[in-house]
Protein backbone atom coordinates (compact mmCIF):
# COMPACT_ATOMS: atom_id res chain seq x y z
CA UNK A 1 0.00 0.00 0.00
CA UNK A 2 1.32 3.50 -1.03
CA UNK A 3 1.58 5.73 2.23
CA UNK A 4 2.04 9.18 0.60
CA UNK A 5 -0.24 11.81 1.44
CA UNK A 6 -1.17 14.09 -1.29
CA UNK A 7 -2.01 17.46 0.57
CA UNK A 8 -3.73 20.05 -1.04
CA UNK A 9 -1.97 23.28 -2.37
CA UNK A 10 -4.57 25.83 -3.24
CA UNK A 11 -5.09 28.21 -0.33
CA UNK A 12 -8.59 30.14 -0.73
CA UNK A 13 -10.99 30.46 1.74
CA UNK A 14 -14.02 27.74 0.96
CA UNK A 15 -16.97 29.33 -0.69
CA UNK A 16 -18.82 28.47 2.65
CA UNK A 17 -17.86 31.37 4.86
CA UNK A 18 -19.88 29.79 7.71
CA UNK A 19 -17.36 26.85 7.24
CA UNK A 20 -14.14 28.89 7.16
CA UNK A 21 -15.26 30.77 10.37
CA UNK A 22 -15.38 28.23 12.55
CA UNK A 23 -14.84 24.82 10.52
CA UNK A 24 -16.40 21.91 12.94
CA UNK A 25 -18.98 23.90 15.41
CA UNK A 26 -20.73 25.40 12.16
CA UNK A 27 -20.27 22.37 10.39
CA UNK A 28 -22.78 20.29 12.27
CA UNK A 29 -25.35 23.57 12.47
CA UNK A 30 -28.62 22.56 10.85
CA UNK A 31 -29.35 25.89 9.50
CA UNK A 32 -25.31 26.28 8.44
CA UNK A 33 -26.58 23.06 6.24
CA UNK A 34 -29.80 24.45 4.66
CA UNK A 35 -27.22 27.26 3.55
CA UNK A 36 -24.81 25.55 2.23
CA UNK A 37 -27.28 22.99 0.40
CA UNK A 38 -29.20 25.80 -1.45
CA UNK A 39 -26.30 27.94 -2.33
CA UNK A 40 -23.68 25.26 -3.91
CA UNK A 41 -23.79 23.69 -7.40
CA UNK A 42 -23.79 20.23 -7.04
CA UNK A 43 -21.76 19.01 -9.81
CA UNK A 44 -19.11 21.40 -9.88
CA UNK A 45 -18.50 21.68 -5.98
CA UNK A 46 -17.64 17.90 -5.79
CA UNK A 47 -17.30 14.68 -7.56
CA UNK A 48 -17.00 12.45 -4.56
CA UNK A 49 -20.11 11.94 -1.59
CA UNK A 50 -18.96 9.96 1.22
CA UNK A 51 -22.00 8.47 3.37
CA UNK A 52 -21.18 8.08 7.14
CA UNK A 53 -18.72 10.44 9.10
CA UNK A 54 -17.21 8.04 11.66
CA UNK A 55 -13.46 6.59 11.56
CA UNK A 56 -13.75 5.46 8.15
CA UNK A 57 -16.09 7.63 6.59
CA UNK A 58 -14.37 10.55 8.18
CA UNK A 59 -10.67 9.46 7.28
CA UNK A 60 -12.00 8.36 3.67
CA UNK A 61 -12.93 11.69 3.20
CA UNK A 62 -10.07 13.19 4.31
CA UNK A 63 -7.70 11.16 2.56
CA UNK A 64 -9.71 11.27 -1.04
CA UNK A 65 -9.76 14.99 -0.64
CA UNK A 66 -5.61 14.80 -0.38
CA UNK A 67 -5.91 12.13 -3.27
CA UNK A 68 -7.17 15.13 -5.56
CA UNK A 69 -11.63 14.32 -5.20
CA UNK A 70 -13.41 16.67 -4.49
CA UNK A 71 -15.02 15.15 -1.82
CA UNK A 72 -18.85 15.82 0.33
CA UNK A 73 -19.12 14.09 3.68
CA UNK A 74 -22.80 13.14 5.29
CA UNK A 75 -24.10 12.28 8.04
CA UNK A 76 -28.04 11.24 9.42
CA UNK A 77 -27.15 12.64 13.11
CA UNK A 78 -23.01 14.32 12.65
CA UNK A 79 -20.11 12.57 13.34
CA UNK A 80 -19.47 10.21 15.99
CA UNK A 81 -22.72 10.43 17.73
CA UNK A 82 -24.16 8.82 20.23
CA UNK A 83 -25.65 6.08 18.59
CA UNK A 84 -22.61 5.71 15.78
CA UNK A 85 -20.19 2.61 16.20
CA UNK A 86 -17.50 5.61 16.76
CA UNK A 87 -19.30 7.19 19.14
CA UNK A 88 -19.07 7.16 22.84
CA UNK A 89 -15.58 8.25 24.70
CA UNK A 90 -12.72 5.93 24.16
CA UNK A 91 -11.38 3.33 21.94
CA UNK A 92 -8.25 0.76 22.18
CA UNK A 93 -5.34 1.27 19.88
CA UNK A 94 -3.29 -2.28 19.82
CA UNK A 95 -1.28 -4.47 17.44
CA UNK A 96 -1.82 -7.62 18.60
CA UNK A 97 -3.65 -10.03 15.98
CA UNK A 98 -3.12 -13.15 16.30
CA UNK A 99 -1.93 -14.46 13.05
CA UNK A 100 -3.72 -11.78 11.00
CA UNK A 101 -0.71 -9.49 10.42
CA UNK A 102 -2.65 -7.08 8.00
CA UNK A 103 -4.28 -6.11 10.86
CA UNK A 104 -1.44 -5.64 12.78
CA UNK A 105 0.27 -3.26 9.96
CA UNK A 106 -2.47 -1.69 9.67
CA UNK A 107 -2.89 -0.62 13.48
CA UNK A 108 1.29 0.14 13.02
CA UNK A 109 0.21 2.42 10.09
CA UNK A 110 -3.12 3.89 11.71
CA UNK A 111 -1.55 4.83 15.19
CA UNK A 112 1.37 6.99 13.19
CA UNK A 113 -1.83 8.96 11.52
CA UNK A 114 -3.92 9.51 14.24
CA UNK A 115 -0.70 10.90 16.42
CA UNK A 116 0.23 12.95 13.02
CA UNK A 117 -3.54 14.62 13.05
CA UNK A 118 -3.45 15.06 16.46
CA UNK A 119 -0.12 16.78 17.17
CA UNK A 120 -0.65 19.04 13.63
CA UNK A 121 -4.28 20.09 15.69
CA UNK A 122 -2.90 20.51 19.22
CA UNK A 123 -5.37 17.78 20.78
CA UNK A 124 -3.68 15.53 23.01
CA UNK A 125 -6.60 12.97 22.51
CA UNK A 126 -4.19 9.65 22.81
CA UNK A 127 -3.38 8.26 25.83
CA UNK A 128 -0.03 5.92 25.70
CA UNK A 129 -1.28 3.50 28.84
CA UNK A 130 -0.01 0.35 27.13
CA UNK A 131 -1.80 -2.69 26.30
CA UNK A 132 -1.30 -6.17 28.12
CA UNK A 133 -2.88 -8.99 26.71
CA UNK A 134 -3.00 -11.52 29.69
CA UNK A 135 -2.81 -14.62 28.39
CA UNK A 136 -3.69 -18.58 29.69
CA UNK A 137 -2.94 -21.89 28.80
CA UNK A 138 -3.38 -22.91 24.99
CA UNK A 139 -3.67 -19.35 24.60
CA UNK A 140 -2.78 -19.40 20.73
CA UNK A 141 -3.72 -15.96 19.66
CA UNK A 142 -1.42 -14.09 21.89
CA UNK A 143 1.64 -16.01 20.93
CA UNK A 144 0.73 -15.73 16.92
CA UNK A 145 0.28 -12.21 17.95
CA UNK A 146 4.06 -12.11 19.60
CA UNK A 147 5.27 -13.94 16.43
CA UNK A 148 3.75 -10.62 13.98
CA UNK A 149 5.07 -8.62 16.74
CA UNK A 150 8.33 -10.15 16.01
CA UNK A 151 8.35 -9.75 12.05
CA UNK A 152 6.76 -6.23 12.21
CA UNK A 153 9.07 -4.72 14.39
CA UNK A 154 6.45 -3.75 17.25
CA UNK A 155 8.25 -3.20 20.34
CA UNK A 156 6.92 -5.13 23.21
CA UNK A 157 7.77 -7.31 26.48
CA UNK A 158 6.86 -10.45 27.99
CA UNK A 159 6.19 -11.08 31.21
CA UNK A 160 6.06 -14.84 33.17
CA UNK A 161 3.38 -14.81 35.77
CA UNK A 162 5.83 -13.49 38.55
CA UNK A 163 6.71 -11.10 36.73
CA UNK A 164 2.84 -9.86 36.06
CA UNK A 165 2.23 -10.19 39.79
CA UNK A 166 5.20 -8.11 40.94
CA UNK A 167 4.36 -5.20 37.99
CA UNK A 168 0.83 -5.07 38.51
CA UNK A 169 -0.31 -6.10 42.26
CA UNK A 170 -3.85 -4.37 41.79
CA UNK A 171 -4.28 -7.34 38.99
CA UNK A 172 -5.66 -10.98 40.74
CA UNK A 173 -4.21 -13.94 38.81
CA UNK A 174 -5.49 -17.17 38.28
CA UNK A 175 -4.95 -20.43 37.42
CA UNK A 176 -5.93 -19.31 34.00
CA UNK A 177 -2.79 -17.11 33.76
CA UNK A 178 0.23 -18.00 32.36
CA UNK A 179 1.96 -14.95 31.02
CA UNK A 180 1.41 -11.90 29.53
CA UNK A 181 2.10 -9.98 26.52
CA UNK A 182 2.81 -6.04 26.77
CA UNK A 183 2.28 -3.41 24.27
CA UNK A 184 4.12 -0.17 25.45
CA UNK A 185 3.32 2.42 22.41
CA UNK A 186 0.03 1.17 22.47
CA UNK A 187 -2.92 2.75 24.30
CA UNK A 188 -6.60 4.61 23.96
CA UNK A 189 -7.70 6.89 22.01
CA UNK A 190 -10.65 9.19 23.25
CA UNK A 191 -12.80 8.43 19.83
CA UNK A 192 -15.87 10.80 19.83
CA UNK A 193 -13.94 13.90 20.32
CA UNK A 194 -11.12 12.31 17.53
CA UNK A 195 -13.56 11.92 14.95
CA UNK A 196 -14.63 15.73 15.19
CA UNK A 197 -10.96 16.57 14.84
CA UNK A 198 -10.62 14.73 11.55
CA UNK A 199 -13.70 15.83 10.04
CA UNK A 200 -12.71 19.72 11.37
CA UNK A 201 -9.79 18.76 9.29
CA UNK A 202 -11.39 17.60 6.52
CA UNK A 203 -13.38 20.58 6.30
CA UNK A 204 -10.23 22.81 6.89
CA UNK A 205 -9.03 20.91 3.77
CA UNK A 206 -12.00 21.66 1.43
CA UNK A 207 -14.13 19.13 2.02
CA UNK A 208 -17.87 19.81 2.38
CA UNK A 209 -19.87 18.70 5.01
CA UNK A 210 -23.88 18.08 5.51
CA UNK A 211 -25.82 16.56 7.99
CA UNK A 212 -28.20 14.36 5.46
CA UNK A 213 -30.02 11.57 5.96
CA UNK A 214 -29.38 9.17 2.94
CA UNK A 215 -31.65 6.58 1.28
CA UNK A 216 -30.08 3.79 -0.51
CA UNK A 217 -30.68 3.35 -4.26
CA UNK A 218 -33.87 1.45 -5.31
CA UNK A 219 -32.79 -0.50 -7.60
CA UNK A 220 -29.89 -1.82 -5.59
CA UNK A 221 -32.06 -4.22 -3.73
CA UNK A 222 -30.27 -7.50 -3.80
CA UNK A 223 -27.44 -5.71 -5.92
CA UNK A 224 -27.27 -9.25 -8.06
CA UNK A 225 -27.46 -8.49 -12.20
CA UNK A 226 -27.29 -10.67 -14.86
CA UNK A 227 -24.58 -12.42 -16.41
CA UNK A 228 -22.64 -10.43 -18.65
CA UNK A 229 -24.88 -7.53 -17.95
CA UNK A 230 -22.70 -3.87 -17.22
CA UNK A 231 -22.98 -3.04 -13.93
CA UNK A 232 -25.13 0.58 -13.44
CA UNK A 233 -23.59 4.07 -13.20
CA UNK A 234 -25.04 5.58 -9.80
CA UNK A 235 -26.43 9.17 -10.84
CA UNK A 236 -26.97 10.69 -7.26
CA UNK A 237 -28.21 8.92 -3.94
CA UNK A 238 -31.76 10.73 -2.35
CA UNK A 239 -32.22 12.06 1.61
CA UNK A 240 -35.12 11.39 3.47
CA UNK A 241 -36.53 14.43 2.52
CA UNK A 242 -36.61 14.30 -1.07
CA UNK A 243 -33.39 16.03 -2.37
CA UNK A 244 -31.01 14.18 -4.67
CA UNK A 245 -27.50 14.74 -4.09
CA UNK A 246 -25.37 14.37 -7.76
CA UNK A 247 -21.84 14.12 -7.47
CA UNK A 248 -21.84 14.59 -11.75
CA UNK A 249 -21.04 12.07 -14.51
CA UNK A 250 -17.57 10.76 -13.05
CA UNK A 251 -19.00 10.19 -8.87
CA UNK A 252 -17.94 8.22 -6.63
CA UNK A 253 -20.17 7.34 -3.49
CA UNK A 254 -18.81 5.72 -0.84
CA UNK A 255 -21.11 4.18 1.70
CA UNK A 256 -19.38 3.97 5.32
CA UNK A 257 -22.44 3.79 7.17
CA UNK A 258 -21.81 1.50 10.16
CA UNK A 259 -24.87 -0.16 11.24
CA UNK A 260 -26.71 1.53 9.17
CA UNK A 261 -25.24 -0.67 5.77
CA UNK A 262 -28.13 -3.45 6.28
CA UNK A 263 -30.86 -0.28 6.01
CA UNK A 264 -29.43 1.15 3.20
CA UNK A 265 -29.01 -1.91 1.53
CA UNK A 266 -31.23 -4.46 2.60
CA UNK A 267 -31.19 -7.12 0.04
CA UNK A 268 -27.30 -7.02 -0.21
CA UNK A 269 -26.27 -6.92 3.23
CA UNK A 270 -29.08 -7.65 5.99
CA UNK A 271 -27.94 -11.17 6.05
CA UNK A 272 -23.87 -10.14 6.35
CA UNK A 273 -23.81 -7.16 8.86
CA UNK A 274 -24.63 -8.29 11.93
CA UNK A 275 -25.57 -5.54 14.18
CA UNK A 276 -25.34 -6.38 17.98
CA UNK A 277 -25.81 -4.55 21.55
CA UNK A 278 -23.00 -4.50 23.51
CA UNK A 279 -22.52 -2.90 26.98
CA UNK A 280 -19.91 -0.86 28.50
CA UNK A 281 -18.98 -0.25 32.04
CA UNK A 282 -17.44 3.00 34.15
CA UNK A 283 -16.67 1.93 38.04
CA UNK A 284 -15.46 4.81 40.46
CA UNK A 285 -11.89 4.11 41.80
CA UNK A 286 -11.09 4.41 45.56
CA UNK A 287 -10.14 8.15 46.51
CA UNK A 288 -6.71 9.49 46.33
CA UNK A 289 -6.17 5.40 44.76
CA UNK A 290 -3.12 5.56 41.94
CA UNK A 291 -3.07 2.04 40.92
CA UNK A 292 -5.98 2.53 39.07
CA UNK A 293 -5.47 5.34 36.60
CA UNK A 294 -4.23 8.20 38.45
CA UNK A 295 -1.27 9.83 36.99
CA UNK A 296 2.14 9.97 39.45
CA UNK A 297 1.97 13.94 40.90
CA UNK A 298 3.92 16.21 38.82
CA UNK A 299 4.42 13.86 35.96
CA UNK A 300 1.17 14.54 33.51
CA UNK A 301 1.69 12.24 30.79
CA UNK A 302 3.56 9.63 32.76
CA UNK A 303 1.63 5.96 31.64
CA UNK A 304 -1.05 5.02 34.40
CA UNK A 305 -0.47 2.41 36.71
CA UNK A 306 -2.28 0.05 35.69
CA UNK A 307 -2.58 -0.49 31.49
CA UNK A 308 -5.46 -1.29 28.96
CA UNK A 309 -5.81 -4.74 29.24
CA UNK A 310 -7.60 -7.67 26.98
CA UNK A 311 -8.21 -10.94 28.75
CA UNK A 312 -9.41 -13.33 26.47
CA UNK A 313 -9.59 -16.27 28.66
CA UNK A 314 -12.52 -14.24 30.63
CA UNK A 315 -13.72 -12.68 27.24
CA UNK A 316 -13.25 -9.23 28.90
CA UNK A 317 -11.46 -5.88 28.14
CA UNK A 318 -11.29 -2.71 30.07
CA UNK A 319 -8.90 0.75 30.50
CA UNK A 320 -7.58 2.42 33.39
CA UNK A 321 -9.49 5.53 34.59
CA UNK A 322 -8.76 8.59 32.23
CA UNK A 323 -10.22 11.96 32.60
CA UNK A 324 -11.45 10.93 35.65
CA UNK A 325 -14.24 9.05 33.88
CA UNK A 326 -13.74 5.68 35.79
CA UNK A 327 -12.48 2.10 35.28
CA UNK A 328 -13.74 1.11 31.82
CA UNK A 329 -14.73 -2.47 31.51
CA UNK A 330 -16.79 -4.61 28.66
CA UNK A 331 -17.29 -8.03 28.16
CA UNK A 332 -16.38 -8.67 24.53
CA UNK A 333 -19.27 -11.61 23.49
CA UNK A 334 -21.76 -10.96 21.09
CA UNK A 335 -24.93 -9.58 22.52
CA UNK A 336 -28.62 -9.38 20.95
CA UNK A 337 -29.64 -7.74 17.61
CA UNK A 338 -29.98 -4.30 17.81
CA UNK A 339 -31.85 -1.45 15.97
CA UNK A 340 -29.30 1.63 15.97
CA UNK A 341 -31.89 4.08 15.14
CA UNK A 342 -34.75 2.62 17.84
CA UNK A 343 -32.48 0.08 20.21
CA UNK A 344 -33.17 1.36 23.75
CA UNK A 345 -29.50 1.89 25.30
CA UNK A 346 -30.32 1.79 29.06
CA UNK A 347 -27.49 -1.13 30.75
CA UNK A 348 -29.30 -4.64 32.16
CA UNK A 349 -29.20 -6.07 35.30
CA UNK A 350 -27.57 -9.31 33.94
CA UNK A 351 -24.97 -6.84 32.03
CA UNK A 352 -24.00 -5.18 34.85
CA UNK A 353 -23.81 -8.19 37.28
CA UNK A 354 -21.60 -9.46 35.06
CA UNK A 355 -19.53 -7.01 34.67
CA UNK A 356 -18.99 -6.66 38.28
CA UNK A 357 -18.23 -10.59 38.96
CA UNK A 358 -15.67 -9.96 36.50
CA UNK A 359 -14.36 -7.13 38.40
CA UNK A 360 -14.47 -8.25 41.20
CA UNK A 361 -12.00 -11.74 40.14
CA UNK A 362 -9.60 -9.73 38.48
CA UNK A 363 -9.57 -6.25 40.95
CA UNK A 364 -10.50 -7.25 44.23
CA UNK A 365 -10.07 -3.84 45.34
CA UNK A 366 -12.75 -2.97 42.91
CA UNK A 367 -15.42 -5.01 43.64
CA UNK A 368 -17.56 -2.57 46.03
CA UNK A 369 -17.25 0.03 43.27
CA UNK A 370 -20.20 2.15 42.43
CA UNK A 371 -20.81 2.13 38.71
CA UNK A 372 -20.43 5.56 37.64
CA UNK A 373 -21.16 5.66 33.87
CA UNK A 374 -22.60 2.98 31.50
CA UNK A 375 -22.96 3.32 27.64
CA UNK A 376 -24.74 0.77 25.64
CA UNK A 377 -23.46 0.69 21.72
CA UNK A 378 -23.11 -1.91 19.26
CA UNK A 379 -20.98 -3.65 16.75
CA UNK A 380 -21.94 -3.95 13.35
CA UNK A 381 -20.58 -7.27 12.79
CA UNK A 382 -19.58 -9.43 9.23
CA UNK A 383 -19.47 -13.31 9.70
CA UNK A 384 -15.61 -13.31 10.22
CA UNK A 385 -14.67 -10.05 11.82
CA UNK A 386 -12.84 -9.10 8.47
CA UNK A 387 -14.07 -5.37 7.20
CA UNK A 388 -16.03 -5.34 4.20
CA UNK A 389 -14.05 -2.77 1.90
CA UNK A 390 -15.53 -3.39 -1.56
CA UNK A 391 -17.37 -2.19 -4.41
CA UNK A 392 -20.94 -2.70 -4.87
CA UNK A 393 -21.53 -5.61 -7.58
CA UNK A 394 -24.24 -3.73 -9.14
CA UNK A 395 -23.28 -0.14 -9.43
CA UNK A 396 -19.69 0.63 -11.17
CA UNK A 397 -19.34 3.52 -8.82
CA UNK A 398 -20.23 2.67 -5.37
CA UNK A 399 -18.67 1.63 -2.69
CA UNK A 400 -18.99 -0.06 0.78
CA UNK A 401 -17.16 0.34 3.73
CA UNK A 402 -18.07 -1.39 7.29
CA UNK A 403 -18.11 -4.18 8.99
CA UNK A 404 -16.03 -2.79 12.11
CA UNK A 405 -16.64 -5.72 13.80
CA UNK A 406 -15.90 -4.07 17.72
CA UNK A 407 -12.45 -3.71 16.22
CA UNK A 408 -12.88 -1.23 13.66
CA UNK A 409 -12.37 2.38 15.06
CA UNK A 410 -8.49 2.74 15.08
CA UNK A 411 -7.99 1.26 11.54
CA UNK A 412 -9.77 4.61 10.26
CA UNK A 413 -6.83 6.16 8.50
CA UNK A 414 -5.20 2.70 6.82
CA UNK A 415 -8.86 2.23 5.69
CA UNK A 416 -9.13 5.98 4.08
CA UNK A 417 -5.74 5.16 2.56
CA UNK A 418 -6.83 1.57 1.10
CA UNK A 419 -9.98 2.62 -0.31
CA UNK A 420 -8.24 5.22 -2.27
CA UNK A 421 -5.68 3.10 -3.45
CA UNK A 422 -8.75 0.78 -4.80
CA UNK A 423 -10.79 3.46 -6.45
CA UNK A 424 -8.33 6.02 -7.75
CA UNK A 425 -4.88 4.03 -8.39
CA UNK A 426 -7.74 0.94 -9.40
CA UNK A 427 -5.29 -1.20 -7.45
CA UNK A 428 -6.35 -4.85 -6.68
CA UNK A 429 -8.57 -5.84 -3.38
CA UNK A 430 -7.49 -8.23 -0.98
CA UNK A 431 -9.96 -10.61 -0.76
CA UNK A 432 -10.44 -10.84 2.99
CA UNK A 433 -11.96 -7.49 2.91
CA UNK A 434 -14.58 -8.54 -0.35
CA UNK A 435 -18.30 -8.85 -0.26
CA UNK A 436 -17.65 -12.30 -1.41
CA UNK A 437 -16.18 -13.51 1.59
CA UNK A 438 -19.17 -12.20 3.71
CA UNK A 439 -21.17 -15.28 4.80
CA UNK A 440 -24.84 -15.44 6.99
CA UNK A 441 -23.73 -17.31 9.36
CA UNK A 442 -21.13 -15.86 12.01
CA UNK A 443 -18.04 -17.46 12.69
CA UNK A 444 -15.68 -14.64 14.12
CA UNK A 445 -12.28 -15.35 13.55
CA UNK A 446 -10.79 -11.45 14.04
CA UNK A 447 -11.12 -9.66 17.31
Amino acid sequence: MAHDLVYPTRNETPKSAEISAHPFATAVDPEADRAIASSQPMSSEFNTVVIGAGSFGAWTALTLQRRGRRVLLLDAYGPAHSRASSGGESRIIRMGYGPNGIYTRWSMRSLALWQDLLARTGRPLFHRTGVLWISHPGDEYTSQSLNEFEQAGVPHETFTETELAHRYPQISLDQATTWGLFEPDSGVIMARRAVAVVVDQAIREHVLYRCAAVIGPADAASGERKQQEPAAHLDGVRTIDGSLISAGSDGIYVFACGPWLGKVFPGLLDERIFVTRQEIFFFGTPAGDSRFGCRPEGRRYAPPALPTWIDLAHEAYGMPDLEGRGLKVAIDRHGPAFDPDTGDRQPTAEGIRQARDYLARRFPAMANAPLVESRVCQYENTSSGDFLLDGHPGFDNVWLAGGGSGHGFKHGPAVGEYLAHRIIDNAPGDPRFSLETKRAAQQRAIF
